[in-house]
């Protein structure tokens, strides 16, 4: 029985990494603004609603996380952070199955995803997969071109609530740029915050990023100052839009501490760094309040 057993566990332990490297306390990052876009735009629960949402659930995150875990393999075996819910340290073998599990998932919602959608869905949905692939992917690998790997990352975030927009019909209104931009200025600070801890490790491996170009401190004081205009932003956008502007409070607050920080100490950010995880889910919560507000008014 126990020798049985031994290849079924094994398959457990193999299938628990895989769903690790997806980075399922972050599934909620990008199935939100899709799900949030579409129902707002449609005012209705239908099938390509709950496909879309659970492609950006799960199968998208597959995509993004493990491909990147896969060919940062080298320079993730350096990083302290490396090996629970802030990244997976696959191991080599796991690398091709990793890379077929995120085509296979990721195929047939895709597919339904182009017929059911238009012209300017295909292209968001176009731009969404490739930022996703060209992060990390060899020859590309955006991830290590300044400024263009936050650019990247944020895509990542925003570009699954322009797919919603798109695949819902929804008019390119002043209001909607104005919050797709606050979002896009929202995940370039938090991407450019998050590299600064990895500043050493990444300088070690011969990573470029954003914050190793421009340093520790002036990486902390872009994200804050991208922060501080992402919430003002959304004052500009009609009732209850405002109300978003709150969220990006905590944000500064949690990163301010780390004004000054220098090079040396860049590994001490990641306390802000787990922070600003939990705090995506107060946010979530605030904007679902207010998404209801929206569709009540």
């Amino acid at each position: 029985m126990s020798t049985a057993a031994a290849p079924s566990n094994s398959i457990g332990r193999d299938i628990a990494q895989i769903v690790l490297s997806s980075r399922p306390i972050s599934w909620i990052n990008t199935a939100f603004p899709f799900a949030a876009a579409y129902l707002l735009s449609t005012r209705e629960i239908d099938l390509t609603l709950v496909i879309g949402t659970l492609y950006f659930l799960i199968p998208y995150n597959l995509a993004m996380y493990g491909i990147n875990d896969v060919f940062d393999y080298a320079s993730d075996l350096a990083n302290p952070r490396k090996g629970g819910i802030e990244g997976a340290l696959l191991a080599p073998r796991m690398h091709r199955t990793t890379l077929w599990a995120a085509a296979v998932t990721n195929i047939p919602f895709l597919v339904y995803l182009v017929i059911v959608g238009n012209p300017a869905s295909w292209l968001w949905l176009a731009v969404s997969v490739f930022a996703v692939i060209a992060y990390s992917a060899p020859v590309l690998r955006f991830k290590e071109r300044p400024f263009l790997d936050s650019i990247t990352s944020s895509t990542h975030f925003v570009s699954p609530a322009i797919v919603g927009l798109a695949l819902a019909g929804a008019p390119a209104t002043a209001a909607t740029v104005i919050t797709l931009s606050a979002f896009f200025l929202w995940g370039m600070a938090a991407h450019a915050f998050g590299a600064v801890q990895d500043i050493g490790p990444d300088r070690e491996a011969g990573i470029s990023s954003i914050a190793t170009v421009i340093g520790a401190r002036a990486t902390v004081r872009l994200s804050l100052s991208l922060w501080v205009i992402a919430g003002a932003a959304m004052l500009l956008t009609p009732w209850p839009g405002p109300l978003a502007a709150a969220p990006a409070l905590p944000y500064v607050v949690n990163a301010a501490r780390w004004w000054n920080v220098t090079d040396e100490t860049s590994g001490s950010t990641n306390r802000a760094w787990r922070r600003f995880i939990a705090l995506n889910y107060f946010a979530g919560f605030f904007a679902t309040m207010i998404l209801i507000l929206a569709w009540i008014s």
